[in-house]
């Protein structure tokens, strides 16, 4: 087996068209085309289900893949040490956050990275399966929620945040110092959909107490989001780092209670993966910005 055939083996999995994956890798079909069975006939067993052009991977593909891309990932890091070794403070960062503020978070923290790591090329991915990157070597580090339930992840804490129910000045809970939970179902709400962490909050509190919002409006973006509550269509549930980083004079924010909703935010990164300079460097920073922020609260 070798590195060429898995890394031709990879682009197809990506591409799932061997044209296609050939075009990416500079050389002809058929050559990719016997590579690949090469590669199956040394395993013993079919990676990829061939029907008429189209192509799928097996389930001997899935682990296939999975494993050249922990292989890659590991080979890619044992370069990266070398070359910090040899004091050459370059590479490539690819960090996780979940989409919405903890994406922003991160990417408010690119000029300060690239100041005092300009050869290092940095790449930020909103995602939600945070996790399964990092395990696939995706994912460098991210920033999640947490906890993880997985030991093979390691986690630094980073802050715990309440959640506030955010209005506009003239809404009928402007004036209060707090509201309950509950008071949020009988209002117009608007929030982001179902697959999008907040809003995952909120559910599984009203599920707890056997109840269940109904909201007025979804949206999938921040900016639509802050606009349609500032225009007065409802009020929403946001996170203090979210509201913090806008800071709209025209809204206001009131503390929920009954229960309160918090979470737990911090750095992720698998346990045996090496940490190179700019990675530890990145979580330096994260931390220290974490620290002003709250320190100005």
């Amino acid at each position: 087996m070798e590195l060429r055939q898995l890394d031709y083996f990879i682009a197809t999995c990506e591409e799932l068209h061997f044209t296609r994956a050939a075009e990416k890798l500079g050389i002809t079909q058929p050559s990719l085309s016997h590579q690949i069975k090469a590669l199956e006939d040394e395993i013993g067993v079919p990676l990829f289900d061939r029907i008429g052009r189209k192509i799928a991977l097996t389930e001997a593909g899935m682990i296939m893949y999975a494993q050249s891309k922990l292989a890659f990932g590991n080979l890619a890091s044992a370069k990266e040490q070398i070359e910090e070794l040899q004091q050459i403070e370059r590479g490539k960062l690819s960090i996780g956050a979940l989409p919405g503020e903890l994406n922003q978070l991160v990417s408010n923290l690119l000029i300060d990275f690239h100041r005092d790591y300009p050869k290092v090329q940095i790449k930020i991915l909103g995602v939600e399966d945070i996790a399964t990157r990092l395990l696939q070597n995706e994912l460098d580090i991210a920033v999640t929620i947490l906890p993880i339930e997985d030991e093979r992840i390691v986690t630094i804490p980073l802050y715990r945040e309440r959640f506030y129910f955010v209005a506009t000045t003239g809404h009928p809970y402007a004036g209060r110092s707090a509201i309950d939970f509950e008071e949020i179902l009988s209002v117009p709400v608007v929030t982001f959909p179902e697959s999008h962490r907040c809003r995952q909050l909120v559910d599984s509190t009203c599920a707890r107490a056997g109840l269940r919002l109904k909201p007025l409006i979804e949206t999938t973006t921040i900016d639509s989001l802050f606009g349609l509550v500032r225009s007065g269509a409802g009020g929403s549930v946001l996170s203090k780092t979210l509201i913090e980083m806008y800071e709209y004079e025209d809204l206001v924010s009131i503390p929920i209670h009954n229960p309160a909703l918090t979470r737990d935010v911090g750095i992720a990164y698998v346990r045996d993966k090496y940490m190179g300079k700019a990675a530890q460097g990145f979580i330096e920073l994260m931390r220290a910005r974490v620290k002003r922020l709250k320190s100005n609260t």
